[in-house]
């Protein structure tokens, strides 16, 4: 016979036993919870409510800006960088007058807080001219009178010129669909199309000229 020596296992023992280890379990997943929670706090990046310095890359150029955090990218250009051509209209979306690029897409600059937006290219309305001489979307809005009451028009330009940078041979159903969320209370949209179709036919058109050039030369 086996020497071993017999454990005997009492219902009393085995629910005692039962009840430390689920008691252990409880203790360490709440430990488990407690450093998570720990880690989370001493990683959170959270500022505010006081301002502090937001470096933004706007036009090209590096400004630094000391702003609250509750600061929209709108209010920063107009206030701070006194960049006023990006407009305040609705202040909550839906209009689209306060569109700027970052990285090149279009977005809304009222619902952008400008702390989230620190180390990227901003491009507003400003930023599309170069000194004296505008850009052609610009252009073209003139010569066309595509705008009237001027708020809605630097958002339109910003969307008008951001589609012939993706595509440079739209039909009228894409600058339609491009401007869809820019809101014009006085009705110019027929001469927001003209003007951006007009800028495309214009960049078509000289670019087959300079093609045509080059096979002559060649």
């Amino acid at each position: 016979m086996s020497d071993t020596p017999k454990i005997e296992v009492t219902r009393r023992g085995f629910l005692k036993g039962a009840g430390l280890t689920a008691a252990t379990t409880v203790i360490e997943s709440a430990s488990a919870l407690a450093r998570e929670a720990k880690e989370a706090v001493e990683g959170d990046r959270s500022v505010g409510p006081n301002a502090l310095p937001v470096k933004l890359h706007v036009n090209g150029q590096e400004h630094t800006v000391i702003i609250e955090p509750r600061y929209t990218l709108a209010e920063t250009l107009r206030e701070n960088l006194g960049l006023t051509g990006t407009k305040v209209v609705c202040d909550r979306g839906s209009c689209s007058a306060c569109t700027i690029w970052l990285d090149g897409t279009p977005a809304l600059a009222c619902m952008t807080l400008a702390i989230d937006v620190a180390g990227r290219k901003i491009t507003t309305i400003e930023g599309l001219s170069h000194g004296d001489h505008m850009h052609p979307v610009q252009a073209a809005f003139v010569k066309h009178d595509a705008m009237q009451c001027g708020f809605c028009t630097p958002g339109m330009v910003m969307s008008c010129a951001a589609l012939l940078e993706r595509n440079p041979d739209p039909q009228l159903a894409d600058v339609k669909h491009a401007v869809s969320g820019n809101l014009c209370r006085c009705g110019t949209y027929p001469k927001v199309f003209a003007a951006t179709l007009d800028v495309a036919r214009q960049r078509k058109q000289a670019t087959g000229l300079l093609t045509l050039d080059a096979a002559k030369e060649a």
